[in-house]
């Protein structure tokens, strides 16, 4: 068995650029996702010059990898409304739903597509429980849930950076390879619209 252990931040662009990749590496056999909070940015309302800047980033994460960003979260990032990222509310949520038997990766595309396409408040704790009631979780058991991934979600976001500063990365997302004991780290961004040759490199690797 290999690991994949994926450093994420819900709020960050280039997860979200990423996200076609990791959601084929949940699915491959012989391959262990382990998902690991980066904790990028605490509930936080974002200026007009921070707007102008993810929607510059924004264009280049579409360019280089495909993922569409959908005109409703455009739409909230270029507009007057109020915009507020939090980081630490949706790793909570995607904690939450693997204490509730379900798939992090999951949960955490739910947020992205809700966010980077629909444009929708994932800072709420009302949005992440209506996401949580599409995967058929009930609102008692995701309260409950999420509560205790409350208790978790900055000891969880400690150790990812531990993790990173260990193996000297830089940024998000990024990704390492556990083998037999040894860990390696793996460049995502030149498998950017390359499907076919992710897997044929996560194969390789395989026993």
């Amino acid at each position: 068995m290999v690991t994949a252990h994926y450093m994420f931040d819900p709020m960050c662009g280039w997860c979200y650029g990423a996200a076609s990749l990791i959601g084929q590496l949940s699915r491959m056999d012989g391959v262990r996702l382990a998902l690991h909070p980066g904790g990028m940015i605490r509930k936080t309302a974002i200026d007009a010059g921070f707007r102008r800047h993810i929607l510059e980033a924004d264009q280049r994460i579409e360019a280089q990898t495909g993922q569409v960003f959908g005109a409703p979260y455009l739409a909230r990032v270029a507009g007057g409304a109020p915009l507020v990222l939090d980081s630490y509310i949706t790793a909570q949520a995607v904690i939450a739903a693997g204490h509730l038997g379900l798939a992090e990766v999951e949960m955490l595309h739910r947020i992205q597509q809700a966010h980077y396409q629909s444009g929708l408040p994932v800072y709420r704790p009302e949005t992440l429980s209506a996401l949580a009631g599409q995967l058929g979780i009930g609102p008692e058991a995701w309260a409950q849930a999420m509560s205790r991934a409350g208790e978790e979600v900055e000891a969880a976001v400690r150790r990812t950076r531990q993790l990173m500063e260990q193996f000297g990365l830089g940024g998000f997302p990024s990704l390492l390879m556990e083998r037999e004991g040894q860990w390696q780290a793996i460049g995502l961004s030149r498998f950017y619209g390359h499907p076919d040759e992710w897997h044929s490199f996560w194969q390789q690797q395989l026993p």
